[in-house]
């Protein structure tokens, strides 16, 4: 049970007692002690003040008292300010934590198992390699399900891959016209970068047909429907769905380049999947689903045929489900897929990693299935994210100016190799070493910088200031973390009994106070779905280390049982910022 946990135990166990008025530790409000005011956490009494018409520091007085006097093994002294009742915690509980943690290498994880949880994330198309928008998707989805394990749930990562339609036609269709055939193999080529380099020259080819089309004196309207490139892609798109077999052979063939082009690059920044699926296995899902749904009334027909729901009593508006021609739409997929997922899975909880551009639709698949009484459709989520942009603007697709995947990593890598050979601190690291190293900082750089900010905001990606050793970045907490490395290299520690003949000092208990606030973040962040606050946490782990630090020598400690102290908070923080980096799926050097 964390510290503020135990608070509000014991304060709801003394309000009730002292004024026979029933309070849970829920009701009790409890905060950090501002840093002007003497104390580490606070209790806030207005709720009290109005409800038992008593002044607050009269309040103050009566539970701070009794607090003490109760629970002297927590409390040893308190103040009132206003309202606020400051309680300092004793330095025997600080002592006894770190004497239990400080060697806890799972510290702050948690092994019970409660609910299954599934995250879906990724998804991507297999025409055109993964982009910048795909590396937030794919840390986001990651972190989330690591700090979801951490925090004691049964997680199973998915993706689905939309493998078919007509965008995947489009890059079919200029490999036949433009290939040669050339693989990517014979060009030299990633699979994915090969195959979305078609995708572009589709557009290129389109975009000049359309222009000839408009010059002959055809309406812009008509010469999209009309030019040939797009006709073709059409009829090819029914010769799929009608499985004409040469089509599907070039279909496997360009989606299976992709697909070993992604798991290079899922290999490389460390994503992985429990179970993939593929829209061509699953875009004839959901249809039963349809007609169950009219049998309960809970879908109508129009005259034409089509399926609908009305929405509009929830705010929401009438949504098609199923086309007058009989085929399914995206949001019919979708609801047949959460039906099997849930069934494969028997998860409680569903994540699904969209961008924001998608809200709309997730409001409409959780209603659906919450009408069709789908099991687990209350669990279903939405982990919506923001835009990524580069501080040059948007990124696009199209016209191949999108920001590619593969290339930031490596010019991520590149930047940090800049920036440590400046530092000049890596003279006795082999060459293998370093490339390791350069990896680590690279990477971490580019996770942190993108898992750092909340999900649902907006974002710019500056690869120059992510990797900045003094900033709100990755590489200063693993610098930190190597750091600490290098002082418990330098001095071994005592593993005798602990004495506790010493007071903390601020800088110490300060450090003790962030570092027990760990489990804390963590279910917080798995309960709001936000990495970012364990980006945050473990920012100002970091920093307030470095104070303390700068502070209080360590080595030359003013007594034996100081530096013991000191080296067993130096050991739970480098563990800490280990473990809190690791759910971001970051890993920390031993030195650089």
């Amino acid at each position: 049970m964390s510290v503020v946990e135990q608070i509000k135990k014991a304060a709801a166990s003394t309000i009730t007692a002292l004024y026979q008025i029933p309070v849970q530790p829920a009701d009790v409000l409890v905060n950090a002690t501002k840093p002007e005011f003497e104390g580490d956490y606070t209790v806030v009494l207005f709720a009290l003040v109005k409800q038992l018409k008593k002044s607050p520091d009269a309040l103050g007085e009566e539970i701070g008292n009794a607090l003490i006097e109760k629970f002297p093994a927590l409390f040893s002294s308190y103040n009132i300010i206003k309202g606020f009742l400051n309680l300092s915690v004793t330095d025997a509980y600080w002592f006894r934590f770190l004497s239990d943690q400080h060697s806890n290498e799972k510290f702050g994880f948690n092994s019970n198992t409660q609910e299954k949880v599934m995250v879906e994330y990724s998804s991507p198309n297999t025409n055109k390699p993964l982009h910048l928008g795909h590396l937030r998707n794919n840390f986001l989805g990651w972190s989330i399900a690591e700090i979801l394990k951490a925090t004691g749930h049964t997680v199973a990562k998915t993706c689905i891959v939309n493998d078919r339609g007509v965008h995947i036609c489009k890059s079919m269709i200029a490999w036949q016209r433009f290939a040669n055939g050339a693989t990517p193999a014979s060009t030299g080529m990633k699979g994915d970068h090969f195959v979305g380099d078609y995708y572009v020259k589709f557009n290129d080819a389109y975009k000049k047909e359309i222009d000839e089309l408009v010059a002959s004196g055809m309406s812009k309207e008509l010469a999209e429907k009309e030019a040939p490139i797009m006709k073709d892609t059409q009829q090819m798109l029914i010769d799929w769905e009608a499985g004409k077999p040469e089509v599907m052979e070039l279909w496997r063939t360009m989606n299976g380049w992709v697909y070993e082009g992604f798991n290079q690059t899922y290999q490389r920044i460390g994503s992985d999947f429990d179970k993939t699926y593929y829209e061509s296995n699953t875009y004839l899902l959901g249809k039963d689903l349809v007609e169950t749904g009219l049998s309960k009334g809970v879908f109508f027909q129009k005259e034409d045929g089509s399926v609908w729901i009305d929405l509009t009593a929830d705010g929401l508006d009438e949504k098609l489900v199923r086309r007058k021609d009989g085929t399914s739409v995206y949001i019919t997929q979708d609801i047949g897929l959460a039906e099997q997922k849930q069934k494969e899975f028997n998860a409680q909880q569903s994540i699904y990693v969209v961008g924001d551009e998608q809200n709309y639709h997730f409001k409409v698949l959780k209603l659906i299935c919450q009408k069709l009484q789908l099991p687990s459709a209350d669990g279903i989520y939405h982990l919506s994210y923001g835009m990524v942009e580069l501080p040059s603007g948007k990124m696009k697709s199209r016209e191949g100016t999108v920001v590619d995947a593969d290339d930031l990593v490596e010019e991520m890598v590149n930047i940090a190799r800049q920036k440590t050979e400046e530092l000049g601190k890596v003279k006795d690291f082999t060459a293998e070493e370093l490339k390791e190293l350069y990896d680590i900082i690279g990477l971490g750089a580019l996770k942190f910088f993108l898992l750092r900010v909340d999900p649902k905001k907006k974002m710019i990606f500056n690869p120059e200031e992510s990797i900045d050793f003094h900033g709100f970045t990755g590489p200063f907490i693993q610098y930190t973390h190597a750091r600490i490395k290098s002082i418990l290299r330098k001095n071994t520690m005592d593993h005798g009994p602990w004495t506790m003949d010493h007071s903390l000092l601020k800088l110490e208990k300060e450090l003790l106070l962030t570092l027990e606030q760990f489990p804390t973040v963590l279910n917080e962040s798995a309960s709001e779905h936000d990495p970012s606050k364990v980006a945050i946490y473990v920012f100002n782990l970091a920093k307030t280390f470095n104070s303390f630090y700068t502070e209080h020598s360590i080595a030359n400690a003013e007594h034996e049982e100081k530096k013991r102290l000191r080296l067993a908070l130096s050991q739970l923080t480098a563990q800490t910022l280990k473990n809190g980096m690791s759910v971001l799926g970051i890993r920390v050097p031993e030195r650089m």
